[in-house]
């Protein structure tokens, strides 16, 4: 697997397959590259160039104890970018994957890319505070992380059935859950804990409402990791312009449970 040294030294992981119009994959907070394989083949076969990465402390990449700050995390997607020479790129983030394709933009601007399509993603800000009434308590993202120092595979295993949306007739084996499970497993608990702290301080506002690149927002109406008032719905009425889609039925998961109707939504994004 190709890699790449970012700003402060930390071994990133990366795929790259096909060739043409480069999208760029950033995963959702504990799942890696491997969580698009229900995209990157699609994308592959129809003349782009997708390339994947693995977060700082997810999936191949290193695991360092520092680092799990948004500008750090934005800067570690931007060496991609800068080490692969990539220009008109599609960022495409899935939850806290897209709270990093948002500060990419805020932080390093629109040189190399394109647009952007933000997939369940934990935006634009979760916690409540005067100026952001829609939020959730802040003591919800501390409470997190004191659920997974004390039995982080049950807090997983807790929210699997949820992830999908198994309970509104969504299609999910129950091999495609433990798959999923285990993966969210294998990264780093350090690491876990210190994104979720750096999920619940970031806001995207003002970089959503300056944003001009074409935008497509998807959500599922069903999301439990990502209730679509606090996110989706907020994330587009902010961003001027953007495609909006929301699947009824669709969970957080969606990028499975859904992946026909996102790549096409997908898809159509891209061509227009």
């Amino acid at each position: 697997m190709p890699n790449l040294h970012s700003t402060d030294g930390t071994r990133l992981a990366y795929e790259d397959y096909g060739q043409g119009a480069p999208l760029v994959f950033l995963a959702s907070w504990a799942l890696n590259a491997d969580m698009w394989e229900y995209q990157i083949p699609y994308f592959a076969e129809r003349g782009y160039r997708c390339v994947a990465l693995d977060r700082r402390g997810h999936g191949r990449s290193d695991r360092p104890s520092g680092g799990y700050d948004l500008d750090t995390l934005g800067d570690d997607v931007a060496a991609l970018l800068d080490h692969l020479d990539l220009r008109g790129v599609t960022l495409i983030g899935h939850s806290f994957g897209g709270v990093e394709a948002a500060h990419v933009l805020g932080r390093h601007g629109t040189e190399r890319v394109a647009r952007v399509a933000y997939i369940a993603a934990m935006l634009p800000c979760l916690t409540r505070t005067d100026d952001n009434p829609e939020g959730l308590p802040g003591a919800y993202g501390e409470a997190t992380v004191a659920a997974l120092r004390s039995d982080r595979p049950k807090w997983f295993a807790d929210r699997a059935q949820g992830f999908f949306a198994t309970h509104l007739g969504n299609d999910v084996s129950p091999a495609l859950i433990e798959h999923t499970m285990r993966d969210c497993l294998s990264a780093s608990p350090w690491a876990l804990a210190e994104v979720q702290r750096t999920l619940w301080a970031a806001d995207e506002r003002a970089t959503l409402r300056a944003s001009r690149v074409p935008t497509l927002v998807v959500h599922g109406a069903a999301d439990q990791s990502a209730l679509i008032d606090v996110t989706g719905r907020r994330t587009a009425a902010l961003v001027p312009g953007c495609v909006y889609r929301e699947y009824p039925a669709a969970g957080h998961g969606l990028y499975a449970t859904h992946r026909d109707e996102l790549n096409a939504d997908l898809l159509e994004f891209l061509k227009n």
